[in-house]
């Protein structure tokens, strides 16, 4: 690269990853085990249970570089940030000195959007979402051997397994969904025991700005989901705009929701027990979905002409989602918001991001801007599905995750409302190199999970 400032960053990145060892094991980025006198010796059991391929280290070396900036003393953090003109601690009062480190690195990587040819930033983000993920998670459960000998494998361990399925799209062209289902540890597991006793499955949409990701992009993620919670995860990769403007999005993932609703019961679930789940464009996606599948709205779709009335049709037809989880969702096509000002500038999405994915999703859309199919917001939300809220603190779309919950409460929907502290948008992405946005991230999985289990438990009860 030719700028010096670039370069030294990536020096940095490189540095901090060689002389930390950070990868598991003493893994370094090139797969070599660095030997030390005073390493701690380990058992056959341990070093059975830790072994890891070598090959699955070489495409994250990010995920090290990243993860490796906690584990430096606070005070050389905070000089790397001042030397990168970062954040500091006055500014964002809940964002440790790491996190903040992660956002200046961010702010000096960042090319401008509109600089970049849509092709080749869905390439890049795609490639450092991968980079940003834990290696295990890229590992099938029965990729290696050694997962599983079964007197090796942890206590109601749960190993993931996932597969690609090629589905009809809505305009019946092709269109990927990823299948994650846990693989449990039968010898292990209680005799008689269900492999989804929930009976639920996880229909989840990424983020993107409905123009940038896919399945790869949030596998980190909706694996988490799949472990912690034993449910199976289909995540949905649907058209992007330009070249797809809005509704395609809306209408695929639709498509994808009665393709899940008829093979739900391969997955071990119940039609009645589909939960939605997305973040930021995803969880707008989700959002809306919530809103046309328990009230459609006729007169929207048929502003689509005869596609728009089969997709209406096809609404009236499907079973009710179970519940909601919304990350940080777009859910109002307005920006009027406080926070729109408040963290605008400088985070991991700004005004200049929202206006080129804006552009992009609606400038050759057959919908005018302000229409419900565009803005969850102007849509009838009475009768939506109970919803779990989450949102950012420091995000651009913070308020409007807040608006659309007070909005939900005003209908009497059951809502919780969960906000991360110190968090920027797109957070999700940082769950393995942040040691509390993880745990965050598994505290809001585990209250999702917990949250859907009392609507079955109420339902149950009502039907009594």
């Amino acid at each position: 690269m030719s700028n010096p400032t670039v370069s030294s960053i990536n020096t940095l990145l490189n540095k901090t990853l060689m002389a930390m060892h950070l990868a598991s094991n003493d893994e370094t980025a090139n797969g070599k085990r660095e030997s030390s006198t005073h390493e701690k010796r380990l058992s056959v059991r341990e070093k059975v249970l830790s072994y890891n391929p070598v090959s699955q280290y070489q495409p994250h070396t990010l995920h090290y570089a990243m993860k490796g900036f906690g584990y430096l003393p606070t005070p050389i953090l905070e000089g790397l940030i001042a030397y990168l003109k970062g954040p500091n601690s006055k500014q964002y009062l809940h964002a440790n000195a790491h996190l903040r480190l992660i956002l200046a690195v961010n702010s000096h990587l960042k090319t401008p959007l509109e600089l970049t040819p849509m092709h080749e930033l869905r390439e890049r983000f795609t490639t450092d979402a991968v980079a940003m993920q834990a290696p295990r998670v890229w590992q099938q459960a029965s990729d290696n051997i050694l997962n599983n000998i079964k007197p090796f494998t942890k206590k109601g361990e749960k190993l993931v397994n996932w597969e690609d399925k090629t589905i009809a799209n809505a305009d019946d062209g092709n269109m990927t969904v990823r299948c994650y289902q846990t693989k449990a540890n039968k010898k292990r597991s209680k005799k008689g025991s269900v492999h989804n006793p929930d009976e639920t499955v996880m229909l989840f949409f990424h983020g993107g700005g409905f123009c940038i990701g896919d399945v790869d992009t949030h596998h980190e993620f909706c694996h988490a989901v799949c472990e912690q919670t034993g449910w199976p995860v289909v995540s949905v990769d649907y058209r992007l705009a330009p070249e797809c403007p809005a509704p395609a999005a809306l209408k695929d993932c639709i498509t994808a929701y009665a393709w899940l609703a008829e093979h739900c019961h391969t997955l071990g679930a119940l039609p009645s027990r589909i939960v939605l789940a997305g973040d930021s464009a995803g969880g707008g996606l989700s959002t809306l979905i919530a809103q046309q599948l328990t009230a459609p709205t006729e007169s929207a779709w048929s502003d689509l002409g005869a596609q728009g009335q089969k997709m209406y049709k096809l609404l009236e037809s499907l079973p009710k989602p179970l519940a909601q989880m919304p990350l940080y969702p777009v859910t109002d096509i307005e920006t009027d918001y406080p926070s729109w000002e408040l963290y605008g500038e400088g985070l991991l999405l700004d005004h200049a991001d929202v206006a080129v994915f804006d552009a992009a999703c609606l400038k050759d859309s057959p919908l005018p801007r302000l229409h419900i199919l565009n803005s969850p917001m102007l849509g009838d939300n009475s009768k939506v599905c109970p919803t779990y809220i989450v949102a950012s603190e420091l995000d651009v779309l913070r308020d409007e995750a807040f608006a659309y919950a007070k909005q939900l409460k005003g209908y009497n929907v059951p809502v919780e409302t969960h906000t991360v502290l110190g968090a920027p948008h797109g957070f999700i992405h940082f769950m393995s190199v942040h040691q509390g946005l993880g745990q965050e991230t598994k505290d809001i999985i585990n209250g999702f999970c917990s949250f859907v289990r009392d609507v079955i438990s109420t339902r149950s009860q009502l039907a009594a």
